[in-house]
């Protein structure tokens, strides 16, 4: 089985951005192959690779709500359409959950990622899911079953807080994690200390504390791939001292 990795926070801390790093440094280790899984309504994350994805499961989800080709199970159907959502790179692969286009929630969407990725996992050495905002895909038990989840927030007392309740969440859920880590993001120079403060009111201890860089903001701004990032971003080096930290060897 895969080493699997999931990431969930707040809105807003650059926690799709640190996935995205993430899958870098996988690749660069030679830690390959590596699944990305985008888990997000909201997806972004092909952004951040700066891939193009062309279908996602949530196309496969609105389709078969219309009926499946007569002769055709709804089984084959997926797997027709579970490959066709696959987009290859160079060390990874990227599926996306993508967004409904019909009425109701995304719970059908999200069920038919969670079936579809026990078939796909077993081919990866790594699998990294970058969870949706806030709290509901751990309650819908998105995030179980994963070697590390990575709580991100930013150096804000409301985002420790959301963080807090994550791993309180996770622990009333007996979700199947065996490690989790606290991230702060685009924290700004001299609050290293406040955060760790702020984070102690909550029982946290910051594994990592990622620097304000303004390259992300650029990068983000003129629509370039972060995962592009040169050498010289504080935001980069700072990342991958913290997967040197975290992950096994």
């Amino acid at each position: 089985m895969p080493y699997s990795i999931g990431l969930a926070g707040k809105g807003g801390t650059g926690k799709t951005t640190l996935a995205g790093l993430l899958i870098r440094y996988l690749v660069e280790k030679g830690k390959v192959p590596v699944l990305a899984v985008d888990a997000d309504s909201n997806s972004n994350l092909n952004e951040v690779l700066g891939m193009e994805v062309p279908e996602t499961l949530g196309d496969a989800r609105e389709e078969m709500k219309k009926g499946v080709a007569t002769g055709m199970t709804k089984d084959v159907f997926i797997e027709m359409k579970l490959e066709q959502a696959v987009v290859e790179a160079k060390g990874f692969d990227l599926i996306v959950m993508g967004r409904p286009e019909g009425a109701g929630c995304y719970c059908a969407a999200n069920t038919l990622l969670t079936n579809s990725l026990d078939r796909l996992v077993k081919n990866y050495a790594y699998v990294v899911m970058d969870n949706e905002a806030g709290m509901e895909h751990i309650s819908r038990l998105t995030t179980n079953n994963v070697n590390l989840l990575v709580v991100v927030s930013d150096p804000t007392r409301r985002g420790i807080q959301a963080a807090s309740r994550i791993h309180r969440l996770t622990d009333e859920l007996s979700l199947k994690i065996e490690k989790k880590c606290l991230v702060v993001n685009q924290a700004k120079e001299g609050q290293e200390e406040e955060i760790r403060k702020r984070a102690k009111e909550f029982n946290l201890d910051p594994m990592g504390i990622i620097p304000e860089d303004p390259l992300v903001q650029q990068f983000d701004l003129e629509g370039k791939p972060t995962t592009e990032l040169t050498g010289e971003s504080s935001a980069l080096k700072a990342a991958f001292a913290l997967f040197d930290k975290i992950l096994p060897a």
